[in-house]
């Protein structure tokens, strides 16, 4: 198949057209193909990013930061962390801008490969006891690179299935990109996970290195998957048009500024959900000396089973109640979580610690990010949505993820040994999320052509 040939569904219901009478969206057989290339990518994407966070938690605050207090250590480690949230708004604005001119899957290959390359360099990376500064300074330089290409990769991943599928089952189509962060999460986690159970100084010395290092193959899986999915319809109708004179991250500015600020207002409490019980929560669980770490990993692969789980409930739901209506519930349903999630975790057992993985990560991120995707793309048009879904997710993702985990480690320390402080700054978090979506419109019954 190539990317200039779609096949279409002719639908059997009215409205499922454009003006002119031709489908906007994939036969079944292609959906699914996109579907699975969307969820199998952004999997491989996300087994390198969440890996380096994992890594981030256990392993590089005593490899790249050595000499120094554990907790300074730690929240130099984290620091590194940060850095590649910090670059995903940069990621989405350059590939959403190329995504919106060049089209979806061309970027979506071009990601792929960045971060394969970044990370199986991260694994090459000689520590600090080796060559001094320079360790954690290429640490960072790379953790950057990772950034820029998970940042361009969730936007292209979720619009290709999102444009290819019909109205009644965008949700669930949109939502394959955000399945495939938490799996790729699961894979990455059990691969850190079982080289930890290597004797210390082994895990340190090379075990740590094995799952970054095992990346280039998944690359080279994800590039031939992608190569083999068409373009979207949508795209390929808008492609035949003159270019716009303004640059699409201009126009987002201009003509659609409040749309963009809802589309960051609305991903907060999901990517808070992500760093705090994603990163931070691994890292308190084990400096606590309360779990063994291959115990901890694994609890939180399980989470990602759960994650999947209610994603797919979520997005589901979405499809007929509305996008708008099951966000608040699940924001809502985050703000009440806040303080039994972590005085759960203040239990220090391991039963303690997996309720609070489950319903901390996986319930309050499944019904926060689910929809998502879907209500990030039925924001802006055509001509902008890849910059606008791209750019509006990833600037929740610096502020929702990238500085929690220092912010969580800071005040978990002020708090004496209470977490009340981080729940606190959790129902901030989401609260501007639920009011976000409090302030929004639902369109999502609105058909592809309609979106403006």
């Amino acid at each position: 198949m190539t990317q200039s040939t779609t096949a279409l569904h002719e639908p059997s219901g009215q409205g499922e057209n454009s003006p002119s009478g031709k489908s906007y969206h994939a036969s079944p057989k292609d959906l699914r193909r996109i579907q699975f290339s969307s969820f199998l990518g952004t999997a491989i994407e996300y087994y390198d990013f969440i890996l380096y966070a994992t890594a981030a938690a256990i392993v590089f605050n005593r490899v790249f930061f050595i000499g120094l207090d554990d907790s300074v250590a730690l929240i130099l480690s984290f620091a590194t962390l940060a850095a590649g949230y910090v670059a995903r708004p940069l990621g989405g604005l350059i590939f959403g801008h190329l995504g919106d001119r060049l089209g979806r899957k061309t970027i979506l290959v071009v990601t792929v490969l960045i971060m394969g390359i970044a990370s199986t360099l991260i694994g090459l990376l000689p520590t600090a006891y080796v060559i001094g500064a320079w360790a954690p300074i290429l640490l960072v330089t790379l953790r950057v690179v990772q950034g820029i290409a998970v940042g361009g990769e969730w936007g292209g991943a979720m619009l290709l299935a999102f444009e290819s599928a019909p109205k009644k089952s965008r949700g669930f189509a949109a939502a394959f990109a955000y399945m495939g962060a938490p799996a790729g999460t699961i894979i990455g986690t059990l691969a850190l996970s079982g080289f930890s159970l290597l004797p210390e100084e082994q895990f340190l010395s090379w075990g740590w290195r094995v799952p970054f290092i095992f990346s280039a193959v998944l690359m080279l899986l994800g590039i031939f998957i992608r190569m083999k999915v068409s373009e979207s319809e949508v795209f390929q109708e808008l492609a035949k048009k003159p270019a716009p004179k303004k640059v699409p991250v201009a126009e987002l500015v201009v003509n659609h500024p409040t749309k963009l600020l809802r589309a960051i207002g609305g991903g907060l409490s999901g990517q808070m959900a992500q760093g705090l019980m994603g990163a931070w929560a691994i890292s308190y669980a084990v400096q606590q000396a309360v779990l063994q770490q291959s115990d901890v990993l694994n609890m939180k692969a399980l989470g990602g089973v759960f994650t999947i789980v209610f994603i797919v409930i979520a997005s589901r739901l979405s499809d007929r109640l509305g996008r708008r209506r099951v966000l608040i519930w699940g924001n809502i349903v985050g703000i009440v979580l806040a303080f039994p999630v972590m005085w759960l975790l203040e239990m220090g057992s391991a039963m303690a610690f997996m309720v609070a993985i489950i319903l901390g990560l996986s319930l309050v991120q499944g019904f926060t990010a689910g929809p998502y995707g879907a209500y990030a793309g039925e924001l802006f048009p055509t001509h902008v949505r890849y910059s606008g879904a791209s750019i509006g997710y990833q600037m929740a993702a610096v502020l929702g993820a990238g500085f929690t985990p220092m912010m969580a480690t800071a005040l978990a320390a002020a708090g004496g040994g209470s977490l009340h402080l981080v729940a606190i700054l959790w129902m901030s978090f989401t609260a501007i999320s639920l009011i976000s979506l409090v302030l929004s419109q639902d369109v999502s019954k609105r058909e592809i052509h309609e979106l403006s």
